[in-house]
């Protein structure tokens, strides 16, 4: 069986992947767990050591890497940005696994003369299903601390940007130790359910509807899961905040990419008073983006990567504007340019939460705007909804932006400033509602996700123990 690849720039199905049969991946499994339990057992330093063998081979191939993924996706400096965080994020994880597992691991019992010795015991494949929007930076961000915790991992990544793969699997190939516990495989929705099956844990980022899916599959095989699912992150700005910056601010948080990223800015609340002032601010801010359309190095929002979600922005516009929404700067449905779906950003008022572009995820450069009076109205309305990714807040003061962030419902606030989990990866977050379920994948603490805990209990007294039987 055979997958075509649509070209998201030209729309031409340029591209073919051939997925592996049940048996050639049972048989990748299999060898992945035998290359485990060595790679458990030499130790940190060593995970440590044959990471930083690979990360010499990923800058080696930098150009061949960014090649694939301007072609996967139709844009560059979104490509660029995502090649240039892998290395750092490799860099970063070594810093922190280090740490994590030259911690002290004995201590004395609260019970007398009893010793404790923790041990970790990492699970011996992890599976991981990644996404469409950052295909690289996303098939990783789960991978790095599952390697380092001492697991093998199985990736799949999205059909729709699978380009990079082959470029990837040269590295791993060519590193030694490295190659026997990781994986990179081609295939779609069939191929990652044989992974859920194959693994002992599966890490999916994706949509909520597909996320349902690998829950109950996981829930039927009695495996844990980790998920990250959609967003409808929302920036609510304050009076007395500084108009100029956030316009800019939530332009960029909401359109970076094309919209196409679960944390971009999806909804926007204004307090009344400086409404209109804000509204222009923002629209003179979109109407100077540049589509990248002759050339994907040359402007600001490159295609709309999905056919699929191309229908979806239009179905969302479409029903906006049915309901009573204005369109203030952009189009009412996305564009076909030389084969490709482009859409500008498009800046939507008189908007309200009976419309799909306020309450369902839209992943494109779409930007509802909606006043409100008090500041406890807004937050209501910002917790008006399903999601609980991330979100923005915009105040006169840090401190004041925080107090009103305390009462948001979600993972990640950024403060006076849009998106910043896109750019920050040390604070640790959880995914509120329904986007998504499990630990935190960001910080220290997400190499726990892929070890469980093990307590030796030793006895050191030679005598008879106060809690056996006297007669």
């Amino acid at each position: 069986m055979t997958i075509p690849v649509r070209n998201p720039r030209i729309g031409l199905e340029d591209y073919v992947l051939r997925p592996l049969s049940e048996d050639e991946l049972l048989k990748q499994t299999q060898r992945l767990r035998m290359g485990q339990v060595e790679w458990n057992n030499k130790g940190i330093n060593h995970r440590i050591a044959a990471l930083k063998v690979w990360q010499e081979q990923i800058v080696a191939a930098k150009e061949e890497i960014i090649e694939a993924l301007t072609v996967d996706t139709g844009r560059y400096a979104e490509s660029v940005l995502e090649f240039n965080l892998l290395p750092t994020t490799i860099t970063r994880w070594i810093g922190w696994a280090g740490a994590f597992f030259n911690q002290e691991n004995e201590k004395q019992s609260q019970v007398p003369m009893i010793r404790i010795r923790q041990d970790n015991v990492p699970y011996s494949l992890v599976s991981v299903i990644s996404p469409w929007n950052f295909p690289l930076l996303l098939s990783i961000i789960d991978t790095i601390p599952a390697l380092l915790a001492g697991s093998a991992v199985i990736v799949k990544p999205s059909e729709i940007t699978p380009r990079f793969i082959k470029v990837l699997q040269k590295t791993i190939d060519l590193t030694p130790h490295l190659r026997d516990v990781l994986f990179y495989t081609e295939g779609a929705g069939h191929t990652g359910s044989l992974l859920v099956a194959a693994g002992d844990i599966t890490c999916f980022t994706g949509s909520v509807a597909t996320g349902k899916r690998v829950y109950q599959q996981a829930a039927s095989l009695f495996k844990p899961c980790f998920l990250e699912l959609g967003g409808k992150d929302a920036a609510i700005v304050i009076e007395g905040a500084n108009t100029d910056h956030a316009a800019r601010s939530i332009l960029w948080g909401s359109t970076v990419n094309c919209g196409h990223s679960c944390l971009s800015v999806e909804r926007v609340y204004v307090q009344r008073d400086i409404y209109t002032e804000f509204l222009q601010k923002i629209k003179n801010e979109a109407d100077q983006i540049q589509l990248a359309i002759e050339d994907p190095r040359k402007g600001q929002i490159g295609p709309v990567i999905s056919l699929q979600q191309v229908n979806i922005i239009d179905d969302h516009l479409k029903d906006a504007i049915a309901k009573g929404a204005k369109i203030i700067s952009g189009n009412a449905a996305c564009q076909l340019i030389h084969g490709g779906y482009y859409c500008r950003p498009t800046i939507l008022t008189d908007v309200n939460h009976d419309m799909k572009v306020m309450t369902e995820e839209t992943f494109g450069p779409i930007i509802p705007i909606m006043p409100f009076d008090t500041v406890d109205e807004g937050i209501a309305m910002v917790n008006d909804s399903i999601f609980g990714l991330s979100g923005a807040v915009f105040a006169a003061t840090n401190e004041a932006a925080v107090k009103i962030a305390s009462k948001i419902d979600a993972g990640a606030i950024s403060i006076n400033e849009c998106a910043l989990t896109a750019i920050v990866h040390d604070g640790e977050k959880n995914s509120f509602k329904y986007s998504g379920m499990g630990g935190s994948r960001m910080g220290p603490s997400s190499l726990q996700r892929f070890l469980r805990k093990k307590a030796y209990l030793i006895n050191e007294n030679i005598g008879p123990s106060a809690w056996w039987f006297h007669g």
